[in-house]
């Protein structure tokens, strides 16, 4: 091994290697664990992306919301970033600090998912440590909420002020708008008047003095109707000048969806923008070719690739499939199989059970239990069970296998991306500009849930099955290759992956 780095910028020299301190970089569950401990991002490594960005907007929060406590204020800051770049952690930063001088915070989201698995995550790690299960449990409650559950016991209760001073919204872009909120609603016990942006304002403003939210951004994250975006947290501002704004350059200005109007008076921090992908361990260019892809932008797509091993494969074989992230997944590497919510002719190639991403002890237990060497059917790495967009998104495994239905099609001429929905027996084509967007969020989403490498797999279809067309499901393998996919090379013959087999391979290396 060293002897082929001898020609390298940055030469392996045995002896500093061996002695070297062991930095492997965190999964976001590990980071928050981490994170719960030390209450600090600056541990947080990178093998080649510079941790410095996250250091850089931590302090950079950490002083805006000194200023504010200072002066009595209330602000809101709204962080933004690409996908993989960080954004959850310097939430869970600003939500776990427990220095002397900090108010209490809570981190919100309105994705179950995040909320079950960290809980569980933090909670199973704690308990380890010798502490009482029913004690973590209840602090682990208060740290990490529902968003709709604080939205909906603080909006049924007016005149009840929430003990926590400062607000970390997670997704914050996929806030519901009044309508959506409004209909929603409806047949609840708590009816909602106004945005959730409107409403969590209007909360976190019963404080007398000083009050923070702090709204994390994901660029190209919305995946369902009634979201707001920006633009819906831009309305609620504007309507309330007492909150003052902070924000990252790159969410003011144009007027769409996705930016705060350019009319709302706000700070601009460049250190509130996180544009270092931290996920994708191997190529940081990973959503930068994500993006090319789904804009259908070929040339682009391509000349990326170029430039580096891109930590993408294809498969037209769901064994093959299954097989290449078993022999990825050794040690304690996590695999699983992802899938859009909306893929309903995966069932005809014999996977069609996916993951209730509502039912909180089912997820935890696909992304914390293990199959090796537990044996643990209900685990992500038994690769029984797909987690469609809104199970996985705000989370990661090191290796994913992306099933692509026929949701999202190559058009025969146009070159562009179709989104279908399957309904009754066949497909029908989407053709609102929201609900394409929503979709191509969706395949966003997925394709950037990998720390290592995404393995794709696109089935063969069937000639007897229109629903399952061979020529269609082919014109998106295609296109996939010509935008710089290379095939998945089959998997070596199956052996027992024991720690004694896995530790030989990496001496051997």
């Amino acid at each position: 091994m060293a002897a082929q780095t001898a020609h390298t910028d940055h030469p392996l020299v045995p002896a500093q290697w061996e002695h070297a301190p062991y930095d492997p970089v965190p999964s976001i569950v590990e980071a928050a664990r981490q994170i719960y401990a030390t209450h600090s991002v600056a541990d947080i490594h990178t093998a080649r992306a510079d941790a410095t960005n996250l250091t850089q907007t931590s302090a950079c929060i950490a002083n805006i919301l000194q200023k504010a406590r200072t002066e009595g204020r209330k602000v809101i800051v709204f962080v933004s970033g690409i996908p993989g770049a960080g954004k959850t952690l310097c939430g869970l930063k600003v939500a776990f600090t427990d220095d002397g001088d900090a108010t209490d915070a809570t981190f919100l989201t309105g994705n179950p998912t995040l909320v079950s698995v960290l809980r569980e995550a933090l909670t199973r790690d704690t308990v380890s440590r010798g502490q009482k299960r029913p004690l973590v449990e209840q602090r682990m409650e208060s740290t990490i909420q529902s968003l709709t559950k604080f939205r909906d016991h603080y909006v049924g209760c007016p005149k009840e002020c929430p003990p926590e001073q400062i607000m970390v919204i997670d997704e914050a872009q996929r806030c519901w708008t009044q309508a959506q909120a409004v209909r929603k609603s409806a047949s609840r016990h708590v009816k909602l008047t106004d945005s959730e942006p409107a409403h969590l304002l209007d909360i976190m403003g019963r404080h007398d003095g000083f009050a923070a939210i702090l709204c994390l951004i994901g660029h190209g994250q919305e995946i369902n109707d009634g979201e707001g975006g920006l633009a819906c947290w831009g309305e609620a501002l504007l309507r309330r000048p007492a909150w003052r704004v902070e924000a990252a350059p790159d969410v003011i200005g144009t007027g769409d969806l996705t930016h705060l109007p350019a009319t709302l008076e706000a700070g601009r921090q460049r250190f509130l923008h996180l544009g270092v992908a931290i996920r994708s361990l191997r190529e940081e260019t990973a959503p930068r070719w994500v993006n090319a892809v789904l804009n259908g932008d070929v040339e682009a797509a391509r000349y990326l690739a170029a430039q580096t091993d891109l930590p993408f494969r294809l498969t037209r074989s769901l064994d093959d499939l299954r097989a290449g992230l078993r022999h990825r997944s050794r040690l304690a590497y996590r695999c699983g199989l992802v899938a859009s919510s909306k893929a309903k002719r995966l069932r005809a190639e014999g996977l069609g059970c996916e993951v209730p991403h509502m039912d909180e002890k089912a997820v935890s237990q696909w992304f914390l239990n293990r199959w090796v060497p537990d044996r643990d059917i209900r685990a992500s790495d038994a690769l029984e069970t797909c987690a469609t967009e809104f199970a996985i998104q705000g989370l990661e495994l090191d290796f994913v296998g992306l099933c692509w239905d026929g949701d999202l099609i190559r058009v025969p001429s146009g070159n562009r991306w179709q989104p279908r929905r399957f309904s009754g027996t066949k497909w029908i084509n989407v053709s609102t500009a929201e609900a394409t967007l929503w979709r191509l969020n969706t395949y966003r989403v997925l394709l950037t849930r990998a720390r290592y490498e995404t393995l794709i797999w696109v089935p063969q279809g069937s000639a007897d099955d229109p629903t399952r067309d061979p020529e269609t499901l082919d014109r998106i393998a295609n296109f996939l290759m010509t935008c710089g996919v290379l095939l998945l090379e089959p998997a070596a013959p199956a052996q027992a992956f024991t720690l004694q087999n896995d530790l030989a391979d990496l001496l051997q290396d």
